[in-house]
């Protein structure tokens, strides 16, 4: 099911899980900031660009998560 977008992105963090490409998102709604994090390893040090193709099918495919999700991650397969 799709992520909502627009101003919801904006009203708080979201968390996002992708499984088909095993990977998870983070974009934090006061600055916009857009952060990966690929299962069994850490977060990207650095924002990813909100055009990153990976983000933009995790928000048409994935589904949103809690921070605690996140935060727990997923093991590598």
């Amino acid at each position: 099911m799709a992520i909502r977008t627009g101003e919801y992105l904006n009203t708080k963090d979201v968390y996002i899980d992708y499984p088909f490409e095993d990977v998870m998102f983070r974009r934090m709604s006061e600055d916009g900031a857009i952060y990966r994090k690929f299962y069994g390893e850490e977060e990207s040090a650095d924002p990813i660009s909100a055009d990153n193709r990976l983000f933009n099918e995790a928000l048409l495919s994935g589904s949103e998560i809690t921070q605690e999700e996140y935060e727990l991650g997923k093991p590598s397969e």
